[in-house]
């Protein structure tokens, strides 16, 4: 049976017209959504089972429901070949509406004061799912920060025809090892990791709705506020970043500021090194070019974020093997 006719069975089996399934969305991962056109619409969520893991997702949406935020319901679940039925939260993600000329201090207030209150929590070790399985959320320790880190090493800079030494390699994970500690200002939190403008919706009711976070960990506060305030998809103008910053750290007596805005810088340094290693990786393993358009804004954001004194080392660390001429330069091979 193909997956398409498993899936049209799946649908079939919870009274809703496989005819009425129609695409809605790809994502960077492999998992697709659909849309079932019914009264209300459904989403479906096609994650092939030797590729993704659904489980997570239905952990952290169901935590998320508990604390009285807006993720969506799980309506029905096929967790051998990876269905989900979900309630359908719309199409009014903060990126469509942003593009309609929604003012964005008002959407990114909005954010912020969510993040905020998902920070006001601790996050759940454990989470006994709705599914049947139990999830142990997974914790964003140094381990996992320098697996993220070493994506640049690993992918980009042989994509940029570097091919760093051992000794290279080295020098990179002793500064990263340096910083970390750095980035753990305040208690440990439910970290998102991907909560910018395409996962945030406004719903119906005036709720800020959730999207992808299956892939959340227990981690530092800074991480999702720097994901959201310095995104390569939507730029975030300058004033809008500072006042919504600073919007955080008023509401946020217990951190020490000048603490929380290095951690802030670091946080973002990493995530940016990250991500251009992942939009390498999308190329050269996925077949997705797409995102290398991106690359160009994510070293401004990286220079942006080196300027700070706590990143002197790995700045000097990059001018040295990754010279400022060639940052923005198509790397060789890539589609035009």
């Amino acid at each position: 049976m193909s997956r398409m006719d498993k899936m049209a069975q799946f649908v079939a089996g919870h009274g809703l017209d496989p005819d009425a399934i129609r695409p809605l969305a790809a994502d960077a991962s492999f998992r697709q959504y659909f849309r079932i056109d019914s009264t209300p619409p459904r989403v479906l969520m096609d994650a092939p089972p030797d590729k993704e893991d659904v489980v997570p997702f239905i952990a952290v949406g169901q935590h998320l429901r508990s604390l009285g935020m807006a993720a969506p319901a799980l309506l029905a679940h096929d967790l051998e070949n990876g269905f989900l039925l979900l309630e359908d939260l719309g199409d009014n993600t903060f990126t469509t509406l942003l593009s309609q000329g929604e003012a964005a201090l008002t959407l990114y207030q909005a954010a912020v004061d969510e993040l905020l209150r998902l920070h006001q929590h601790a996050p759940p070790r454990q989470i006994a799912t709705e599914a049947g399985p139990t999830f142990d959320l997974p914790p964003y320790d140094d381990n996992a920060l320098m697996t993220e880190a070493r994506l640049f090493t690993d992918w980009y800079m042989p994509a940029a025809g570097i091919t760093p030494t051992q000794g290279v390699l080295e020098d990179y994970e002793a500064i990263w090892n340096d910083l970390f500690p750095l980035c753990r200002v305040g208690d440990d939190v439910l970290v998102h990791r991907d909560y910018h403008v395409d996962n945030l919706m406004m719903t119906h009711n005036g709720c800020v709705g959730l999207l992808d976070y299956q892939d959340a960990l227990a981690g530092p506060p800074a991480y999702d506020l720097v994901s959201l305030l310095q995104d390569c998809r939507y730029h975030v103008p300058a004033e809008v970043e500072e006042a919504m910053l600073n919007a955080y750290i008023a509401a946020r007596p217990d951190l020490d500021e000048e603490a929380f805005r290095t951690a802030y810088r670091v946080m973002g340094t990493q995530r940016h090194i990250k991500i251009v290693g992942i939009f390498v990786r999308l190329w050269q393993r996925d077949g997705k070019p797409g995102y290398l358009q991106m690359i160009p804004y994510i070293w401004d954001l990286l220079d942006r974020s080196l300027q700070h004194p706590a990143l002197n080392a790995l700045a000097a660390w990059l001018a040295r093997y990754i010279p400022e001429d060639m940052r923005r330069q198509p790397l060789p091979g890539a589609p035009a």
